[in-house]
């Protein structure tokens, strides 16, 4: 698909006195994008969004360990207390911990498309794609990391670019943060070579969250993701796209340029709007056909959407699927 390429607005940091506001419109009171880009860090944009409005909201009803005991090693200082054998003390006098084979609640890698496509933002919007899908990260993240769940970061153009394993351990959601907040623009996007990649990589089962435009080729997409369910992953989809390709609402003919390829390419969006919604359309069913036949979780969200929403469709899949905890 022919991508628009039209420069975003900058993002400043927020001003004194700056409020965030609710969304014009909400029962309930979430973050406008818009206002919620204007904060320059990406931590704070996602503390605010997990703690002012989910506060409270969650708490995990599964504590603890979540695999199966497998050994028995000596305590040593710094060890938690909580997970001493003390039955094995009473009958020799020492101390033990029990060895679990996973020390979190839930496995996570967030697989975030870095390719150039991501880099399209309207100017209605102010933001690109890139920085939603940063932001949707970093938010899914810190929720999991807080909940301590083991979170990693897979990010890919045509290859995978960056890689941070899953971890739950002082420091880490700062590395992964500042994964996050590397600039997109790598090569044209590819989703199948990543894909195939991360299901060599990852051996352990868990949870995969890939964020992407999925401006690429449909077809082989249901096989790769095959290979990753095969191998024992939840998978959940967040497709994301700016409004402006939602509707090529263009007011007068125009030169666009394709941002991974350099293709210019002349549209009068009156002659040309029905052929691309058709388009559209049958490029979405095809996505979201895919990955119901596989069991995975889609999500189509445009960035002008409240990051409130896309946590919380998250949440509420996974409880409806019985996988709070990571369980």
């Amino acid at each position: 698909m022919t991508t628009l390429n039209t420069q975003p607005a900058s993002s400043p940091g927020p001003q004194a006195g700056t409020r965030l506001g609710a969304v014009p419109g909400s029962s309930t009171s979430m973050i406008d994008p818009r206002t919620l880009m204007r904060i320059k860090s990406l931590e704070l944009r996602a503390r605010v969004v997990v703690e002012g409005f989910w506060k409270g909201i969650h708490r995990s009803p599964h504590h603890g360990f979540s695999v199966e005991f497998t050994e028995y090693r000596q305590y040593t200082p710094g060890d938690d207390p909580r997970y001493l054998d003390w039955r094995l003390y009473a009958r020799s006098d020492r101390y033990f911990i029990k060895k679990f084979e996973d020390e979190t609640n839930l496995r996570c890698h967030l697989l975030v498309d870095r390719s150039r496509s991501m880099t399209y933002g309207s100017p209605g919007v102010g933001y690109t794609k890139a920085d939603y899908a940063a932001t949707l990260a970093a938010t899914l993240g810190y929720f999991l990391f807080t909940q301590g769940d083991a979170v990693g970061l897979m990010s890919f153009d045509d290859r995978i670019s960056d890689y941070l394993p899953s971890r739950n351990r002082p420091g880490h959601l700062r590395h992964l943060m500042l994964a996050l907040e590397k600039p997109a623009g790598g090569a044209s996007t590819d989703l199948l070579l990543p894909l195939k990649r991360t299901a060599e990589m990852l051996t352990h089962r868990g949870l995969l969250v890939l964020i992407s435009d999925l401006l690429a080729p449909i077809e082989g997409l249901a096989t790769h993701l095959s290979y990753l369910r095969a191998r024992g992953h939840e998978v959940v989809l967040f497709h994301v796209l700016d409004p402006a390709e939602m509707s090529l609402n263009l007011t007068a003919p125009a030169l666009l340029r394709d941002a991974e390829t350099g293709r210019e390419i002349y549209v009068d969006p009156a002659a040309s709007r029905a052929d691309y919604q058709k388009r559209l359309t049958a490029h979405l069913a095809a996505a979201k056909t895919a990955c119901a036949n596989l069991g995975i979780d889609y999500q189509l969200f445009t960035t002008d959407r409240p990051f409130e929403l896309a946590l919380f469709d998250f949440l509420t899949t996974r409880a409806k699927r019985g996988k709070w905890g990571g369980r």
